[in-house]
């Protein structure tokens, strides 16, 4: 298969713990969300690593701020995101010794790494769906058909993240690999970007078939 139909569990949608009432001041620099009171051998283990408690804050910070934007269903959406989300990384404890997808072609095994990956990437993925950052956005014409269209909104994130448009269809990808590689994978999704042009596989699962296109900057 060109890709993999689905990631581990870890990688789907995800949702935050019980900061809602705290500010993204004490959410920085307060306690971690996972240690307040700590059960299981993931939420173990953040407690006993500065660098993933950081990552917990940092988390915490960037949730309160795509929360402050939400409001009625989406509101409701996302802290349902965020529980499933947690629930995802209170898994990681099997990556120990196990290789664990994290992306198509990302793979970790050890609970810390797999620990640090979901961190990284549910706080990036928040970062560019509710637009904390500024994206860079470039539209693409595919398969020289003008009404063909691709608009993707790169987003300098950790790791770079960007969010593909097509039609009614959108998509949140993350580079894997290095910056000349140009290569970006999501659920069923993977793309390959390079200066002025790009080649998106998209699986649909309803079908089971993945369309592969080119496509060019307007």
């Amino acid at each position: 298969m060109a890709m993999r139909r689905l990631y581990c569990r870890l990688l789907q949608p995800i949702a935050l713990w019980c900061l809602l009432g705290a500010g993204a001041a004490q959410a920085a620099s307060g306690p971690s969300s996972a240690c307040t009171r700590p059960s299981g051998q993931v939420e173990r283990q953040i407690c006993a690593d500065p660098a993933l408690v950081a990552r917990d804050r940092r988390l915490a910070q960037v949730y309160q701020a795509a929360l402050a934007q939400a409001r009625g269903a989406p509101a409701r959406r996302l802290m349902a995101d965020q529980r499933g989300w947690v629930k995802g990384r209170n898994d990681c404890w099997k990556a120990d010794g196990q290789a664990t997808w994290i992306t198509a072609s990302w793979t970790v095994d050890t609970v810390a790494a797999c620990i640090d990956a979901q961190y990284r990437l549910r706080t990036s993925e928040l970062q560019a769906v509710w637009r904390l950052e500024p994206p860079v956005t470039t539209r693409y014409i595919c398969q020289n058909q003008p009404a063909n269209e691709v608009v993707v909104n790169l987003f300098a994130t950790d790791p770079p993240t960007l969010r593909l448009e097509r039609g009614d269809r959108t998509a949140t990808l993350w580079r894997v690999g290095d910056e000349a590689g140009g290569h970006y994978e999501g659920q069923n999704v993977d793309m390959v970007l390079q200066t002025g042009a790009l080649r998106l596989s998209w699986l649909d699962v309803g079908t089971g078939k993945t369309e592969v296109i080119d496509c060019r900057t307007r």
